[in-house]
């Protein structure tokens, strides 16, 4: 088993611990000395975890055999429990797709999920079909409208290039549940020119 292998097989289970602890947080309704029992224990593993920290962020990393581990990020970070996270498809013709549950952490409005979480997977999702192999685009612009609330569960998002005009790339992509259309974008991502 490789570098990256064994790191994702350490660290993804403790990611979907974490994730399942935030939702369990938000939706428990157990007593006053159950949760500070709960508390002693968290405290507890924060400790355990901090005793060898990286410093600042966990950015973006490559493995021994080039694989790049962008396991911080906020979308698609598998090391990151705010993260949904987005496991992102790419089809043949360059478009790309995700299925996401998107639960009581991603809440906004009662029962549905918050307009910034469904801003977020449009914004890695239409980056995604913006970048290309060892040229990054980062959003220019992100437009944005809501057709409909996105109730929480499982949600897929899909975007596609439109169009290349020099460094800026031109994407659409939408958010559907159970097959209707909740949000929509429109973006422009610029490959940032290079200086020697």
């Amino acid at each position: 088993m490789d570098e990256f292998d064994v790191a994702r097989r350490t660290y993804e289970p403790l990611t979907q611990s974490v994730r399942r602890l935030v939702d369990t947080t938000i939706r428990t309704e157990v007593d006053e000395n159950t949760v500070t029992k709960a508390r002693v224990l968290i405290e507890e593993a924060c400790r355990l975890l901090s005793e060898k920290l990286v410093p600042g962020s966990f950015g973006v990393r490559q493995a021994g055999d080039g694989r790049v581990m962008p396991w911080g990020n906020v979308a698609i970070g598998l090391r990151n429990p705010v993260a949904p996270p987005l496991v992102i498809q790419r089809a043949p013709d360059g478009s790309v797709w995700c299925e996401a549950d998107l639960g009581a952490a991603y809440e906004g409005p009662p029962g549905c999920v918050h307009g910034g979480i469904t801003a977020l997977v449009l914004d890695q999702l239409l980056g995604a079909t913006a970048h290309r192999l060892g040229e990054p685009a980062f959003t220019g612009t992100l437009t944005v409208r809501y057709l409909r609330p996105t109730p929480l569960g499982r949600v897929q998002g899909t975007a596609r290039v439109e169009r290349h005009k020099g460094v800026k790339t031109f994407a659409t992509g939408q958010i559907t549940v159970a097959g209707d259309v909740t949000v929509m974008a429109e973006g422009v991502f610029i490959r940032p020119r290079m200086h020697p």
